[in-house]
């Protein structure tokens, strides 16, 4: 009996504590709402039979608790029963499943007109790239990585030659402009993650990922890295500022092109 009112119990204050807490997701700045139909509605289906299977349990052990002169019978199988649950089940997984699927079909279209750009994670900062003039980001490898070259953009690529480094963790973007980010790592895992936006990807070393998303709100969100990259990965933190298309281009033009961080050495060694 106790054990039954202790399980019932439960079930009232998880209800109390899902609608009461101050924990919920922040507020989305981003066009991913999408991704919160479908994790509300996991929430809901698993809520509910979290809550339909507690309170059986709890009036079972009260239903059918020992007394004297009572047995219990032996029931082997009942296909109604078992048929009902598989059913139900299945509703259930379909319930959680479809949104995802469809969500993530979303995820992975990149739309045409997305402006592409890289982000790169270091023990323990980021660092971005944008292309220049020409709109065409420069081909990059590990073997061209220098403290010139922290993105290691193949010397010998014209359309490289005019890329925008952004040494600074610090992102501008401007305001309902698709963004596709590249995201690439230059030593262990990383993970590209504005809670705002919702969207998140690994960074995996000696491959390139990407994610897209449309900032739609104006601000400054955090970005946490979150995947464990070592002794300082909670330091590892930068700031996105969503704005204005002309407060972007002013700080945009602010940082030096490739040619311009590498110097005359490597102009000389992009011609030969």
């Amino acid at each position: 009996m106790r054990v039954a009112v202790v399980i019932a119990l439960l079930v009232i204050g998880s209800i109390a504590f899902h609608f009461l807490s101050p924990w919920w997701m922040t507020p989305i700045a981003s066009n991913w709402g999408a991704l919160d139909n479908a994790l509300i509605l996991t929430f809901w289906v698993c809520g509910a039979v979290f809550i339909a299977l507690n309170l059986f349990l709890a009036y079972s052990i009260y239903r059918f608790r020992h007394r004297e002169g009572s047995r219990a019978t032996y029931e082997p199988e009942n296909i109604g029963l078992e048929r009902g649950l598989t059913f139900w089940t299945a509703v259930g997984i379909v319930l959680m499943l479809a949104p995802g699927l469809i969500a993530w079909n979303k995820y992975i279209s990149v739309p045409d007109d997305a402006a592409i750009l890289e982000a790169r994670g270091q023990q323990w900062q980021w660092s971005f790239r944008f292309p220049g003039a020409d709109g065409v980001l420069g081909a990059s490898a590990v073997e061209h990585i220098s403290a010139d070259n922290p993105f290691g953009v193949n010397p010998g690529d014209p359309w490289g030659r005019d890329d925008i480094i952004v040494e600074s963790s610090e992102l501008h973007l401007p305001l309902n402009q698709p963004v596709k980010l590249l995201l690439t790592s230059t030593d262990v895992l990383h993970n590209f993650y504005v809670p705002q936006f919702r969207a998140k990807m690994d960074l995996v070393p000696g491959t390139t990922t990407y994610l897209w998303f449309t900032p739609t709100k104006k601000g400054t969100f955090e970005i946490l890295c979150a995947e464990y990259c070592g002794v300082g990965h909670h330091a590892m933190r930068g700031y996105v500022v969503v704005e204005s298309d002309a407060d972007f281009n002013t700080w945009l033009s602010d940082f030096p092109t490739q040619s311009e961080l590498a110097g005359p050495a490597a102009e000389i060694a992009a011609i030969e």
